[in-house]
């Protein structure tokens, strides 16, 4: 049976990113795998059509909290092969589902892990970005101000498409914090854990998705992610997405580029003081846990140069 791995990430860590590297690594023909190839129904957590067509439940009759009770259950079917029928299936099983989890991992008001723990995946691979470089960047998506963007990474009560005079086609995510959806992710203790970094992908693409892969039960050989790593520089994203539009990019007037720069500590030129200082108060254990150094324990050069 083809394994179940969550893509698991704050909003605009990466995911897609990863996500294009996978399936270019996995496609079983050779042939590249463009932005909108990637599959938006069972290819994403949060996506309403499994639900529906699953359940055979319409989810736009029910409220956010009733259709969470009920998510557990398709996460579930999902992972026992219930697709395997006529449901966004490729004529060769994948030997893995890697989905995109935007959801902080949380539990219903039943108590129960809201993405069904050990009975909907077979492990979790928690994608990270510096929470400085990720703040401009969800300014961007949502069409906000940065300083809205970093009062929204600071508040529990924080969601995507929570909104209930208007159907989106994704379920309700609750977020949390920054620091607490990436807490939640590394300490439960439903599913194995292997945590990627954005900036470690950067560095090193081919390395460091041949690892996630590795976790994930699929090895892939090095001349393949090669050429999946060619196929998914940013700048090629950013042509696809130019020529073609993608379709998973927010429809909002004041959404310009999803993929908008792709690189890593362009927060140095992108924050004030003020903001890297609120960032670094509200989260700086999780910082620190992570890797990422705070301002102060920077060299004094790079310190002079953030003043």
């Amino acid at each position: 049976m083809t394994r179940t791995v969550w893509l698991a990430s704050y909003p605009k860590s990466g995911n897609t990113w990863v996500r294009m590297l996978a399936a270019n690594c996995l496609a079983q023909d050779g042939r590249p795998v463009g932005i909108n190839d990637l599959s938006e129904r069972s290819g994403i957590a949060s996506a309403r059509a499994p639900f529906d067509f699953l359940l055979l439940i319409d989810s736009g009759l029910l409220t956010h909290d009733e259709a969470d009770r009920l998510r557990p259950r398709v996460y579930e079917q999902l992972a026992r092969g219930a697709e395997d029928d006529t449901y966004d299936v490729p004529q060769e099983r994948p030997p893995v589902r890697l989905v995109k989890v935007h959801d902080a991992y949380t539990q219903t008001a039943q108590g129960e892990p809201l993405l069904a723990g050990n009975r909907g995946a077979d492990g979790v691979i928690v994608i990270v970005r510096d929470p400085r470089d990720v703040a401009p960047s969800l300014a961007h998506h949502n069409g906000t101000g940065v300083d809205q963007a970093i009062a929204f990474m600071g508040n529990p009560e924080a969601c995507f498409c929570a909104k209930t005079r208007a159907l989106t086609d994704q379920f309700r995510q609750r977020l949390l914090t920054w620091s607490g959806h990436v807490a939640s992710w590394l300490d439960q203790a439903d599913l194995p854990v292997h945590l990627l970094r954005y900036e470690d992908l950067q560095a090193d693409a081919a390395g460091t998705i041949a690892k996630a892969l590795d976790f994930a039960g699929c090895p892939v050989a090095d001349e393949r992610i090669g050429g999946a790593v060619e196929r998914t520089r940013f700048a090629e994203l950013q042509r696809q997405e130019l020529d073609a539009g993608f379709r998973e990019a927010p429809r909002t007037p004041t959404q310009g580029r999803f993929f908008r720069r792709g690189v890593a500590g362009g927060w140095r030129s992108e924050l004030t003081a003020e903001q890297i200082a609120r960032i670094e108060r509200e989260h700086a254990p999780m910082m620190s846990r992570l890797g990422y150094a705070l301002s102060g324990e920077m060299p004094t050069a790079r310190r002079k140069a953030l003043s």
